[in-house]
């Protein structure tokens, strides 16, 4: 008995050991609680703030330092192109690639990035797609010939092509009300309008002060300051399943070398090719594969195949005449990089706070009425310049330039609400990806088309004439679209089509 007795109190000893009374806990933790609590709490320490008050605005201040750094390049670069010309040697064709190479990139694997998005998680991929975009630009400031230059304008195409369909995927997820996510994607192309506007005059400057190299050196803090916001304040999107596909679609390499070799050049004719040949086999693939990375049902619905329509034909002038007449100004009538750039701020500062009112515009007359509107006074812009003559005073063309930003000003944001409100959340990133896809193609051909206009001996004024023309139609073309998509979509639903 007294060894029961004495067993059952040692036994009774090591529990109360085991398991001290509360008050004792409470003042002296045991060390494997302490040890829990530190590693939660060092857990929260790295953990990003992702359901803080602060997470929706600091989540739409990375979106916007994402796409302005990519929208910065266009115009800062379009700035640069006689230095960068004369400090690298090249003609037409070798500049024309200084700014195609990057929209190639663009364009090829815009698609497939917002797919690696939906199927990894946005944030994972926006970020790095950010950290691509600042390694190229520092790559391109110290670019010591042209081939070089040229390929890490490719390189920032890459990171450009990975930001904007997950930044958009990313804005959707954290605004999911319709017209919060309306006004957010507002303020989301406003700061990249203000990149835009910001890029002629600060470009100007700085090659005026320390030369061409240093435009690619204003990436490097936006780049570092938006990997950070990104990592603290992010929810990243939820994941589905998405098949991938790597192969490039390039039709502006063709357009650009048979402006410069001859359309009937053997190399001309395969690019031209190989792009039917690719493109075919991707839509096969697509239509075959179980978790398509571009679902073709998403085209049934009009709202989506018309918006993306529309986002082709609009980007096509925009940044097309941006090229044409960064050249004009300075080959045609002498102005020197700073001034060329201090010619487009008024042109790119209206798009600014046009950006912000046409969400509320578009919100009172509707989508279709605004997109069509801009698209018009963009037309009629484009058409009251074809008297344009060398030496053409710069306060004779400046009222049509305003009038041509309409298309951007009034067009993309309620056309990329319409689009991102056309698809279901899962699907925000394939959704951005197709838009951006679009809009980038269309900046591959603007350049490509436009500038072996430019470039016949002693016809200059003549492609510019052209361009202008070309745009007028395009952007005629796409009022009728959208008008054209939204009767179509009445129609569906008014037969109860989903």
């Amino acid at each position: 008995m007294q060894v029961r007795s004495d067993g059952r109190a040692i036994r009774l000893a090591s529990r109360q050991r085991a398991t001290p009374h509360p008050a004792l806990r409470a003042t002296f933790p045991s060390r494997a609680g302490e040890g829990s609590r530190a590693a939660e709490q060092t857990t929260h320490a790295i953990e990003p703030i992702a359901g803080s008050r602060l997470s929706k605005p600091l989540t739409l201040a990375a979106m916007s330092l994402g796409f302005g750094v990519v929208q910065l390049d266009v115009t800062i670069v379009n700035t640069a192109l006689n230095s960068i010309g004369a400090s690298l040697g090249g003609g037409l064709s070798e500049l024309q690639w200084v700014v195609s190479a990057y929209t190639i990139a663009f364009a090829a694997l815009i698609l497939t990035a917002g797919a690696l998005g939906d199927r990894l998680g946005a944030k994972r991929i926006f970020m790095a797609g950010f950290a691509v975009f600042t390694t190229a630009s520092l790559a391109c400031a110290l670019a010591p010939t042209s081939p070089v230059l040229v390929a890490s304008r490719a390189a920032q195409g890459v990171g450009a092509a990975i930001l904007v369909p997950n930044a958009l995927a990313l804005l959707s997820h954290a605004y999911p009300d319709a017209k919060e996510r309306g006004r957010a994607v507002g303020l989301w192309l406003a700061g990249a309008s203000a990149a835009l506007t910001a890029g002629p005059p600060v470009g100007g400057a700085l090659i005026a002060l320390v030369g061409w190299r240093s435009i690619f050196l204003v990436n490097l803090p936006i780049g570092m300051a938006g990997l950070w916001l990104t990592w603290r304040y992010a929810a990243d999107t939820p994941r589905t399943s998405r098949e991938l596909d790597l192969r490039a679609r390039d039709i502006g390499g063709g357009l650009i070398e048979g402006g410069r070799v001859g359309w009937s050049d053997p190399r001309v004719i395969a690019a031209f090719g190989v792009v039917v040949i690719l493109t075919a086999l991707f839509l096969v693939q697509e239509r075959r594969a179980e978790q398509p990375m571009l679902p073709l049902s998403l085209f049934a619905h009009p709202v989506f195949a018309w918006t993306t329509l529309v986002g082709l034909l609009i980007n096509i002038p925009f940044y097309g005449l941006i090229f044409v007449f960064s050249l004009y100004f300075q080959e045609v009538n002498g102005l020197s990089p700073f001034v060329t750039g201090m010619a487009f701020v008024p042109m790119m500062g209206l798009v600014l706070p046009v950006n912000l009112v046409a969400p509320r515009l578009a919100e009172r007359f509707g989508a279709p009425a605004v997109i069509a509107s801009g698209a018009l006074l963009s037309a009629a812009g484009c058409l009251a310049l074809l008297g344009v003559e060398r030496g053409t005073s710069y306060w004779a063309v400046c009222p049509q330039l305003l009038a041509m930003s309409a298309e951007l000003a009034l067009c993309v944001p309620p056309l990329t609400s319409a689009l991102l409100g056309s698809v279901e959340k899962s699907r925000s990133g394939i959704a951005a990806g197709v838009l951006n896809s679009a809009r980038q193609t269309g900046s591959v051909v603007d350049v490509a088309l436009f500038g072996p206009l430019l470039g016949k001996e002693g016809a200059f004024l003549f492609g510019v004439r052209s361009a202008l023309v070309i745009s007028a139609l395009l952007l005629v073309c796409a009022a009728a679209a959208i008008v054209t998509g939204i009767r179509a979509e009445s129609a569906q639903s008014a037969h109860g089509r989903p």
